[in-house]
């Protein structure tokens, strides 16, 4: 019996060791995530690693794009301080700023003229008859007003916008004509004398752009200006957006 023992192989064991390791690892992580501070922690430290990546990446990227920024923003404001110009008839640069402006009778301050022919306001009929042009035997509505002075004498008719000289003609029935636009609005003068514009040219508010002189639509009022407004292609009294003298 003895000897049997002897020589009979003890039970080979299942080494306990590493399951034994295992199952303590397993159970100590059971035992951490349990508790109830262990997510919100991990939670944190993810958080607070993303926002430090978030936060090194933008800085590196405003870095990298500060210099073209900077040049953005200061031609910006240079083109909102600077308005557009163009280069007038003595080769000095024009500012165009018509937009901005408030209109300017087509005449010198100094010059004493008076209205001698009304604009034909369809809603002002006691001014009807007056504002009615006759060229033989026809009538036609008088479209801008007339301006003369007293004595007969000729002076000087000026821009009354800075703008550019879209028209300059020699028309058979209205004299000279000069067609300024500026933006939006355009002003016409007639029966010029010596024109002292050309088409395509820049002027400025004030810039002398002709004499008065004489049409042959209107040869009884003797030398004077013939003077039209146009905003957005309609025709307006000129009285209503010119300064009150």
């Amino acid at each position: 019996m003895n000897e049997q023992n002897k020589n009979s192989k003890p039970h080979e064991e299942t080494p306990k060791t590493v399951q034994g390791d295992s199952a303590v690892t397993s159970s100590s992580w059971k035992k951490a995530l349990s508790k109830r501070w262990v997510f919100p922690a991990a939670y944190l430290a993810a958080a607070a690693i993303i926002l430090t990546l978030v936060w090194v990446y933008q800085d590196a990227s405003q870095k990298t794009l500060e210099p073209q920024g900077e040049t953005t923003v200061s031609e910006s404001v240079q083109g909102s301080e600077k308005p557009a110009a163009t280069e007038g008839n003595d080769g000095e640069a024009v500012e165009v700023t018509a937009n901005a402006q408030s209109m300017i009778w087509p005449v010198a301050d100094d010059v004493a003229v008076s209205i001698v022919k009304p604009y034909f306001d369809e809603t002002n009929p006691e001014t009807h008859q007056e504002a009615m042009v006759q060229y033989n035997d026809t009538f036609t509505p008088n479209l801008g007003i007339d301006l003369a002075a007293a004595d007969d004498t000729m002076f000087e008719v000026r821009a009354a916008l800075t703008g550019k000289v879209t028209r300059v003609e020699n028309h058979p029935v209205n004299g000279n004509v000069v067609e300024i636009t500026s933006g939006d609005t355009k002003t016409v003068y007639q029966s010029l004398n010596e024109v002292k514009v050309k088409e395509g040219a820049e002027v400025k508010q004030g810039d002398s752009i002709a004499t008065a002189g004489r049409s042959e639509i209107e040869k009884d009022l003797g030398n004077h200006v013939h003077f039209e407004v146009y905003e957005g292609g309609k025709l307006v009294n000129p009285v209503s957006v010119l300064p009150q003298k």
